[in-house]
């Protein structure tokens, strides 16, 4: 949770969300619809905002649904966002989505990740690139980063390990930092414990998707993988469940490596 009472409940919990995320009361304030004095009224606990304005206030800070339930429970209303289990009947059709999404990814690996990182759903390409990493890391919960990190996972075929390996590991400490979560925190610091020494170097492709660079499984075969990655989210979602899911695609960065997906998939 975000929310820490011992520190001025919610009003403590705003003036932390808009700190970390460097926004002054007036800009607060001009995104929200409302007054800096009345968002500092806010910040001091000097006045109670409404159900309303407590959901503007987070919208206008980008704050995950999940937390937006625990600002308003840690004003005393009852929270407004669902939390739908993924297996449940409702979300049907968000599910046929995702695997029509997986699906029409082929021949190039995609996966369905939570907000942990951990593996919801994968297309077979996906399997293809994990050949040969260790069964524990693929037993549920499988966690996507931690399986490309684990040195029983895809990090001793990674080429570029060091650089590749603290890409994942910012992005991890970016999305704790924004939005405290103590499993994401322990995540972040079994990767650092995991990968190699920060490059001094700054990369080459500065500006551009740092690329993962992959040896295929078999070591006879000497060919490398080079593969950019996107992620894609429900962005108007109003369900936690749904959106926490991230899509995690990985496309070939040359000619070459599309065709060694291709062969991969159907082998």
């Amino acid at each position: 949770m975000i929310v820490e009472s011992t520190r001025g409940g919610l009003a403590g919990a705003l003036r932390e969300l808009r700190t970390r995320r460097r926004v002054s009361q007036l800009e607060l304030a001009m995104r929200a619809g409302t007054t800096q004095r009345h968002i500092s009224f806010i910040e001091s606990g000097r006045s109670a905002p409404g159900r309303s304005m407590i959901i503007r206030l987070a919208e206008a800070l980008e704050v995950p649904i999940r937390e937006r339930n625990d600002l308003l429970l840690e004003a005393g209303f009852a929270p407004v966002y669902p939390q739908t289990r993924l297996d449940d009947p409702q979300l049907e059709p968000i599910r046929t989505a995702l695997e029509r999404i997986l699906h029409g990814h082929l021949p190039y690996p995609a996966v369905v990740v939570d907000r942990h990182g951990d593996l919801v759903s994968a297309n077979a390409a996906f399997r293809s690139l994990t050949a040969g990493v260790a069964p524990h890391l693929l037993a549920p919960p499988v966690s996507v980063p931690r399986v490309l990190l684990h040195p029983q996972g895809l990090a001793p075929r990674i080429v570029n390990l060091a650089e590749w390996a603290w890409h994942i590991i910012d992005r991890v400490k970016a999305e704790s930092v924004r939005n405290p979560d103590d499993q994401l925190q322990r995540l972040a610091s079994e990767l650092t414990g995991l990968a190699p020494p920060r490059p001094r170097e700054t990369p080459h492709h500065l500006g551009f998707a740092v690329p993962l660079r992959l040896r295929a499984h078999d070591p006879a075969d000497g060919r490398e993988l080079t593969l950019i990655t996107t992620l894609t989210h429900f962005g108007t979602a109003i369900d936690v469940t749904i959106a926490e899911l991230r899509l995690e695609a990985f496309l070939p960065a040359d000619p070459a490596t599309s065709a060694v997906l291709t062969e991969l998939l159907e082998r």
